[in-house]
């Protein structure tokens, strides 16, 4: 609070009259205003760290509190497994040369020990959480994979008997169900997407079946794809994670879980501390759809994509690789009947930017069966929207089969020509049947490739049937040496080729020679 200075100062000669009193009061005023600002940029300036302080929170001075709290909801889990002799787990026997004396003799030898053995239980550790207070109990489908019985025990020492919800094998993730008298301790879901590189988080799992065990450290990175499934969006951290822990959950400094510990790089074996969770956002999701139908329902869009390089985006006349690049487009899916087509680049699905390919997939899995989407896609290199009905993903693997009447066969071989280091052929019956083409597939088929070309370093192999070349079809070798012909004349540096190999399409921008 401030009060008014009065306009009199005291002298050695008296006080100040007339005009000296009144510059005395103007000077003292102005010095009242800059005092008032002064202080109050000082407080602005003092809201403003408190401000940032609070958005990036620094580490605790211990982590004791957070770790006592969320411990009792964090279980150790036990699975056991009954393999039998002479299975795929059983030491094979030593190859003999036929007739050799040893061969009896061992095959004898190995028989007795397996009949000595009987069969063999294999128990396996991991770790889980619960999340309801009835008793479900969230961990990896790795850890409870082909089990026979699953324990789960509390931190005070419990035991219980726990049965199997549900999993899902493409994100890893399986729910357990135990029963108990008593209400349990339990942890909520947190979310991931808003975590960030250098956050604070703490694992607590039954790392080499210790029991209970607390490593702290930070988010080291996000949106990490390790090749583990068609979902992989990890976050890394260095908290120490190691073999028992999978399963376990990542806190953060809220005690919320905002990860699945499931995977570690280890050369060793031991924590590196490069370590893996599934994000809350996706296990989240599944969780509940294994809670409600015992399975997962996932979103399906009917296309097969692949990442747009900096040569196909270039091919296609975009100004920067992004997006994800439709190879093919199932005839009976949601996509071909909203009118997509190969070639065509998503970069936008029901609002949510499709940045790179992998993306697709997992926002796809997560929207609403049956929900009508918007659709961005990049066409001819100008932006389209179209509106597509989500299906629901069917998990059968539906097998392909050739039903192609027999073709003429040129007795003489096939006629080829050398187009941008491939050897082309027409696609006959006697080409089909050699490199295994469906009657499906139509094209100009690879005879060969010549080594250290652009082709040969983009993949393209022998059997490779070339579809298409620019986005138009071809059938004969001379119209692929056309379209490149125009290719290069119109100024492009490579050309984009829709290639069928195994019953599967991929583009591959191949660059252009001189000739």
């Amino acid at each position: 609070m401030f009060t008014n200075v009065r306009a009199t100062r005291v002298t050695r000669n008296g006080p100040l009259t007339g005009l000296a009193a009144a510059q005395a009061s103007t000077r003292s005023v102005e010095l009242q205003r800059r005092l008032v600002l002064a202080v109050s940029g000082l407080l602005l300036l003092a809201l403003v760290l408190g401000s940032m302080r609070a958005e990036a929170r620094g580490a605790p001075e211990s982590f004791a509190d957070l770790a006592a709290k969320l411990s009792p909801a964090v279980v150790n889990i036990s699975t056991t497994q009954t393999i039998n002799p002479g299975g795929d787990g059983d030491v094979p026997m030593p190859e003999f040369p036929p007739g050799s004396p040893f061969e009896d003799l061992f095959k004898d030898f190995m028989e007795r020990q397996q009949r000595e053995r009987g069969p063999q239980q294999v128990t396996s550790l991991g770790s889980g959480f619960i999340i309801d207070p009835s008793g479900i109990v969230v961990t990896n489908n790795h850890v409870v994979q082909d089990a026979e019985e699953i324990t789960v025990t509390l931190a005070d020492g419990t035991k219980l008997a726990a049965t199997l919800t549900g999993r899902d094998a493409k994100t890893d993730v399986a729910v357990l169900k135990v029963k108990t008298n008593k209400a349990l301790p339990f942890v909520a879901f947190g979310d991931s997407d808003g975590a960030r590189v250098g956050d604070w988080v703490m694992a607590i799992g039954n790392p080499f079946g210790l029991g209970g065990s607390v490593s702290a450290g930070i988010i080291s990175a996000r949106n990490r794809d390790i090749n583990s499934g068609p979902y992989d969006d990890f976050i890394q951290t260095d908290a120490a994670i190691n073999r028992g822990n999978s399963g376990g959950p990542l806190f953060n400094l809220d005690g919320q879980v905002i990860g699945v510990n499931t995977a570690i790089y280890s050369p060793s074996g031991g924590s590196v501390g490069i370590g893996f969770s599934i994000p809350s956002a996706l296990v989240h999701s599944v969780v509940d759809q294994i809670i409600q139908y015992g399975e997962t329902r996932r979103g399906w869009l009917g296309v097969r994509v692949q990442s747009v390089t900096d040569e196909i985006a270039e091919s296609l006349g975009l100004e920067r690789a992004h997006g994800a690049l439709v190879a093919s487009v199932d005839e009976k899916g949601p996509a071909a009947t909203a009118g997509i087509r190969p070639g065509d680049v998503i970069t936008t699905f029901d609002g949510k930017e499709i940045a790179e390919m992998r993306s697709l997939p997992r926002v796809v899995a997560e929207t609403k069966i049956g929900a009508t989407v918007d659709v961005v896609l990049l066409r001819d290199g100008k932006p389209t929207t179209v509106r597509v009905a989500v299906g629901q993903l069917e998990e059968a693997v539906a097998e392909a089969s050739d039903k192609g009447k027999p073709g003429k066969t040129d007795p003489a071989g096939p006629k080829t020509q050398l187009v941008q280091g491939l050897t082309l052929a027409v696609l006959d019956d006697d080409l089909r049947t050699r490199f295994k083409v469906g009657s499906d597939i139509a094209g100009v088929v690879v005879v060969d490739v010549k080594a250290n070309s652009n082709a040969a370093e983009r993949g393209v192999q022998p059997g490779d049937v070339i579809v298409e070349v620019a986005q138009e079809k071809v059938s004969k070798p001379e119209a692929v040496a056309e379209k490149l012909k125009a290719e290069r004349e119109a100024g492009k540096k490579s050309a984009l080729f829709l290639l069928a190999h195994e019953g599967e399409l991929r583009f591959v921008a191949i660059k252009l020679d001189d000739k």
